[in-house]
């Protein structure tokens, strides 16, 4: 096993590679929680129970599609980064191509999965880098940037931070009201613990939370810790089902699969990088086996989507645990491990009610917001675009209207400006279809 993982070379250990994989489950361990409720539009009052998928079975479907990924990227690319249902596609699922469109979640999941054996196709194929490649950094760091506010707004919206106003559409809300405060509350503490730079903060405070609103009266006290696994029936193979409806195949679904595609690619890319980078294994600039790592991901992302959740993808809260000492795969199976074992901790869940999870949300939206220093916003023709991209996530509850927003001006601005070698020619097709978009789904 040392051989294998190159423990001497890395200089590292069994104590260093478990403990680092315990703190990256740790820093992760919120989208246990975040992504069953978030999937289930749990915080979503008076919807057809069609909309919403079993809450207990995106649970299940989360733990092993996280154990997946991470025992693939720890086994195959020897990483010791952690994969599970990534924050901001989740979003995207949930919000806008069930809610805002009104496409049935079955279908959602179909869409995951051909995006997911697409990937793994480009992968394969070696264009999945070219790809990346091709779309200019600044529009990557507006997608992320516009993806964390996007959750920040989702969460303070699912805690009543900020509620609907028919004069200005939003405002403050009750900042007396008991959910409200707890929410607050959470924040601050999560804030504290961010701050101070404790590992797994988001989960601490999460759960610091749920007990405080427990000894308030505000959440109700769970009957039990640990019971069976719940069932995951209702979700799996649903991916599948959906292809044998005639209306899945639509013009709606195709900008859905490129939205899939997009956010995953480049979320991935830059987990990948920086993760590595960090741990100092990077080599002339470049990830060795990046195919493999890459490679992982997309398997994961098929395995999840068929067993009923989201997009899985590569997660930056790996640096925790390189932080603390990984360096390679083994802790990522550690981390896998782990997540299967919490599979018995379902009943934890009715403990976390919206106001628990609104600090994960506003936190992760924090740290997504950060490649906001990388845009060079001195060049209005880089500005324009990425700009765009960001403002029209939150305030068009939808990551793939600002994505299409971002990539139209962006085409125009450099054309106009001069720098019409440096677009790809990638980009000037992802510009045809992102009009096309709105002419037909607008």
């Amino acid at each position: 096993m040392k051989n294998y993982f190159q423990f001497e070379q890395l200089g590292t250990n069994y104590r260093r590679e478990i403990i680092g994989g315990l703190t990256t489950f740790l820093s992760m361990a919120y989208i246990l929680v975040v992504n069953p409720i978030m999937l289930s539009l749990a915080d979503i009052p008076d919807l057809p129970d069609e909309m919403r998928m079993d809450m207990g079975a995106v649970f299940v479907a989360t733990a092993v599609a996280a154990a997946i990924g991470s025992l693939l990227m720890g086994l195959i690319a020897k990483y010791p980064i952690a994969l599970a249902p990534g924050m901001g596609l989740n979003a995207f699922f949930a919000f806008t191509v069930v809610l805002t469109m009104g496409i049935p979640w079955q279908h959602a999941l179909g869409g995951v999965l051909i995006s997911g054996i697409i990937f793994i196709i480009l992968t394969l194929s070696g264009v999945r880098e070219k790809i990346i490649n091709a779309i200019p950094a600044e529009l990557k760091y507006a997608v992320s940037a516009g993806i964390g506010l996007f959750i920040t707004f989702v969460g303070a919206q699912n805690a009543g931070i900020i509620v609907n106003d028919d004069a200005t559409l939003v405002v403050l809300g009750d900042i007396h009201d008991g959910s409200v405060l707890l929410a607050v509350f959470g924040i601050i503490i999560t804030v504290i613990l961010m701050t101070r730079g404790v590992n797994g903060g988001i989960f601490i405070g999460m759960v610091i939370t749920a007990i405080v609103g427990m000894l308030f009266g505000l959440i109700d006290r769970p009957d039990k810790i640990v019971d069976s696994i719940p069932d995951i029936s209702p979700t799996f193979g649903a991916a599948i089902g959906a292809f044998g409806d005639s209306s899945f195949f639509t013009t709606q679904m195709l900008v859905v699969v490129l939205t899939f595609l997009f956010v995953d690619f480049f979320d991935t890319a830059g987990t990948l990088v920086g993760v590595a980078n960090q741990a100092g294994l990077m080599k002339d600039n470049k990830l060795p086996r990046a195919g493999k790592a890459l490679f992982a991901d997309s398997a994961a992302t098929v395995a999840g989507a068929v067993l009923g959740t989201s997009t899985t993808t590569s997660y930056i809260e790996s640096s925790a645990g390189v932080a603390a000492g990984a360096r390679t795969g083994f802790a990522s199976i550690v981390t896998a491990v782990l997540f299967l074992l919490s599979l018995f901790f379902f009943p934890v869940l009715s403990v976390v009610t919206s106001a628990v999870t609104a600090p994960a949300l506003i936190i992760v939206g924090v740290l997504m917001v950060a490649s906001l220093g990388k845009i060079d916003w001195t060049k209005f023709e880089i500005a324009v675009p990425a700009f765009l991209t960001i403002l029209a996530m939150p305030l068009t509850y939808s990551i793939a209207t600002g994505i299409a927003i971002g990539f139209i001006f962006y085409p125009i601005t450099m054309i106009v400006k001069g720098r019409t070698k440096e677009i790809h020619p990638i980009m000037y097709g992802l510009f045809v279809i992102f009009v096309l978009y709105f002419i037909f789904l607008k």
